[in-house]
C-alpha cells in the first residue's frame, strides 16, 4: 500500500468509501453486512487505513455498517471520517444533536476527520451564517478531541469555493473534491485543486473513477489508452492520473464487492507514475468524451448581456453539461436550487436574443427548452 504524510500521520493512499457498499437485492438502504465486514476484513490486512462515511450514505446505514464492521479492530487501527449533512438545509440547526448520533452509530468516541459535507451553492449561506453556530460547535468538539481533523467536501462552483475559503480557510485542513481526468478541465478541478494549494490545504479525492463511467469506456476510448500503455487497466488509469498531482493525499473509492477492492489494492500496492505523454493523453480524452455531449460555450457573456430576463446564460449552459454528460446526478439540481425560479432555464423565453450575438453560433434556447425537460 502507499501511504501519504499528512501532520505527522501515514494515511493509506487508498481509501475506502463508504457511499457505494454492498446491498442485498439492489436495495440502497439494505447493506449487505457480512460483505462490508469481508471487505473491511481484506483492506486492512493489506494496509488501507482511511474509511469514509456520511449521514446519508445507505439511507442512513452506511454509518452503522461501517461502525460495526470497524468495532472488530483496535481503534489506532484505522482512521473514521464522518460529515454534518449540510446538503440538507434542515439539518443547519441540528448539529449537535447529529454529531452526537453519528458517533454512537460509528461506535466510537471521535471522528478521526469530519467534514463540513458538500460546500455547494445551495448551502453557502447556511454554511457561513453564525447563527446555526456550526463551525463553532465543531471547533469546539476538536478541542475536546472528539474531532482529530476538520475540513470540507466542496461539489460547489469556483466562486463558492472561493467564497468558503475566504470564510474559513484558517480552520479547514483538507478539502475532498470530485477530481478525475474528465473533471480536471470540466469541473474546473485544475483551478480549484490550484486554490487549494495556494492555501496549502491537501485534498481528498472522492469521484475517482467518475461514477463507474471510467471503467466503461467506449471501445474507442480504451484503444487510445490501450496504444499508450497496454498493461494497465482501466481503473489504474484513473488513479495513476490523481496520484500525479502534487496535493493529493487520499484517494476515496466507493467499492461495492471484493473484486474491485482487490483490483483498486493491487493498483495501490506500487508506484508507476504517468509519463508526460500518458498525463496529455489522458486530459486528452477527458476533453474529447465531454466535448462530445457538451456545448462549447466560452463564456464571453454576450448572450447575457442580451437576455430580457436576466439569466446567467454561461452558468446555465455549465449545469446543462454536466447533466447531459452524467446522465442526470444531483450536481445541476443542487445548484439550481438556490437560483431564483424566474433565473432557471424555464424562464426562457425562446426569443433568441442571446443567439444572435453568440460567437460560438449555440442554439441556446434550444439547449434551455432540453434542460427544461430534463430536470
Amino acid at each position: 500500500m502507499n501511504y501519504k504524510s499528512f501532520q505527522g500521520l501515514q494515511l493509506s493512499n487508498l481509501g475506502m468509501g463508504c457511499m457505494r457498499l454492498p446491498v442485498i437485492n439492489e436495495d440502497d438502504g439494505a447493506v449487505d453486512q457480512p460483505a462490508v465486514e469481508e471487505m473491511v476484513a481484506c483492506a486492512i490486512k493489506h494496509g488501507v487505513n482511511y474509511f469514509d462515511t456520511a449521514w446519508g450514505y445507505h439511507a442512513g446505514q452506511s454509518e452503522l455498517a461501517i461502525g460495526k464492521a470497524l468495532s472488530a479492530y483496535p481503534r489506532e487501527k484505522f482512521y473514521l471520517a464522518d460529515k454534518f449533512p449540510g446538503y440538507d438545509l434542515r439539518n443547519m440547526g441540528k448539529v449537535e444533536e447529529i454529531f452526537e448520533e453519528q458517533l454512537k452509530k460509528c461506535r466510537v468516541d471521535y471522528f478521526d476527520f469530519y467534514l463540513f459535507h458538500n460546500v455547494c451553492e445551495l448551502n453557502i449561506d447556511a454554511y457561513l451564517d453564525p447563527q446555526y453556530g456550526i463551525l463553532d460547535y465543531l471547533l469546539e468538539q476538536k478541542r475536546n478531541g472528539r474531532i482529530r481533523h476538520l475540513g470540507f467536501s466542496c461539489h460547489g462552483s469556483m466562486p463558492v469555493l472561493k467564497r468558503f475559503l475566504e470564510a474559513y480557510a484558517e480552520h479547514m485542513e483538507f478539502c475532498q473534491l470530485q477530481l478525475n481526468y474528465i473533471d480536471w478541465t470540466f469541473q474546473g478541478g485544475k483551478e480549484k485543486a490550484g486554490l487549494l494549494a495556494q492555501y496549502n490545504i491537501p485534498v481528498w479525492v472522492m469521484e475517482p473513477l467518475r461514477g463507474g463511467r471510467l471503467v466503461r469506456l467506449h471501445e474507442e476510448e480504451a484503444a487510445r489508452l490501450h496504444a499508450l500503455a497496454p498493461q494497465r487497466s482501466l481503473p489504474a488509469w484513473a488513479f495513476r492520473f490523481l496520484q500525479r498531482i502534487p496535493n493529493v493525499v487520499v484517494i476515496l473509492s466507493g467499492m461495492s464487492n471484493l473484486e474491485q477492492l482487490e483490483d483498486n489494492l493491487a493498483t495501490f500496492a506500487s508506484s508507476d507514475s504517468l509519463t508526460e505523454q500518458e498525463w496529455d493523453g489522458l486530459v486528452s480524452l477527458g476533453r474529447k468524451m465531454t466535448d462530445s455531449k457538451a456545448l462549447a460555450c466560452t463564456a464571453c457573456r454576450y448572450c447575457a448581456s442580451h437576455c430580457p430576463q436576466g439569466l446567467d446564460i454561461p452558468h446555465l449552459l455549465a449545469l446543462y453539461n454536466e447533466h447531459r454528460f452524467s446522465g442526470g446526478g444531483f450536481i445541476a439540481p443542487m445548484a439550481l436550487s438556490a437560483i431564483p425560479a424566474e433565473k432557471r432555464p424555464s424562464a426562457c423565453l425562446g426569443c433568441r436574443s442571446c443567439e444572435a450575438v453568440c460567437p460560438q453560433q449555440l442554439r441556446i434556447s434550444e439547449a434551455m427548452a432540453d434542460f427544461s425537460a430534463l430536470l
